[in-house]
């Protein structure tokens, strides 16, 4: 016998017209009619799991820090890594760790509060505001949501092994949630820094998901403000082409601070890489005097 929540959460469908509105991107203007947060999301839409993510980073000059909680239907984890950038006489230390047993979670996002409780790490940051963007793109029979905000001021502090650091710098705060296609493959980048001319820069980037044209994930925030630019292209890990650049206009120097994981749990497949580093060149027709961040890669069947 079909348990009815199950079948009431398979049959739920959002009206026709909320998807044909989509891509969507805000927050000014009428949200789609679509349960999206903070709405409550059905378990599954067109036999596609609901998936729900929150990834939080912090990039410094002398610590740089990721974090996340992930759910995919029923199963949860969460993940984090730490890149001491100084240990070692210099050479760096990695610590990390991804959490996928029952039991008390090693990492905690409540707002605007980031918590990692391990044996290794501890931090306990928190997040400030900056003014963020939200988007709704199709993606296969579905659609995802996200908001991002980048250039966030961090303030906390980090213990990684025998050393302690405190904490104010600016970082990226990324939620993600929505029923996308049974696969999906990504490039994305996000960061912080500062222009020659000293204004204040974030950015998110991304292609093969949430990437129309227009009304796409894509922002460059500048003293602030976000902005969308042109659709980017990546040459792998190593950089990111904008539309008005002859060459790579956003090179990354990869340090060999990585966290990479190839999970196959039957049902749910990944392949994952994620770098930390510096950034050299132009970010969107801005040059670069200082920028750090992550340039990521994703394969998942889910």
């Amino acid at each position: 016998m079909t348990d009815p929540i199950l079948a009431a959460s398979l049959a739920a469908s959002p009206p026709e017209v909320g998807i044909r509105k989509l891509p969507w991107r805000g927050p000014s203007g009428e949200r789609p009619d679509l349960p999206i947060p903070p709405a409550r999301q059905p378990l599954f839409h067109k036999g596609l799991m609901r998936k729900r993510w929150r990834y939080v980073g912090l990039y410094g000059d002398e610590v740089m820090l990721c974090a996340g909680v992930v759910r995919i239907g029923i199963f949860n984890h969460t993940f984090w890594s730490v890149w001491d950038r100084n240990a070692a006489g210099g050479e760096g230390r990695v610590f990390e760790h991804t959490h996928l047993r029952p039991g008390r979670p090693e990492v905690i996002l409540d707002g605007p509060r980031v918590q990692v409780r391990s044996a290794e790490v501890e931090a306990d940051l928190r997040f400030g505001e900056i003014e963020p963007i939200e988007v709704v793109s199709p993606n296969g029979r579905g659609w995802g949501w996200t908001r991002k905000r980048a250039g966030v001021p961090v303030n906390g502090r980090i213990t990684a092994g025998d050393r302690s650091f405190n904490v104010s710098g600016f970082g990226v705060d990324d939620e993600s949630a929505g029923y996308h296609a049974r696969k999906v493959s990504w490039f994305w980048s996000a960061g912080i820094g500062v222009a020659t001319d000293g204004r204040a820069l974030g950015w998110n980037l991304t292609e093969g998901i949430n990437d129309a044209p227009t009304c796409s994930e894509r922002a460059v925030w500048v003293d602030g403000v976000p902005r969308e630019p042109a659709p980017v292209r990546f040459d792998g890990l190593e950089a990111v082409s904008f539309s008005d650049d002859a060459e790579p206009g956003l090179r990354f120097h990869f340090s060999g601070a990585e966290r990479r994981r190839n999970d196959n749990f039957g049902l749910i497949r990944s392949d994952y890489v994620h770098h930390f580093g510096e950034f050299r060149g132009r970010l969107d027709g801005i040059e670069l005097a200082s920028a750090a961040g992550v340039m990521e890669e994703h394969k998942v069947t889910w």
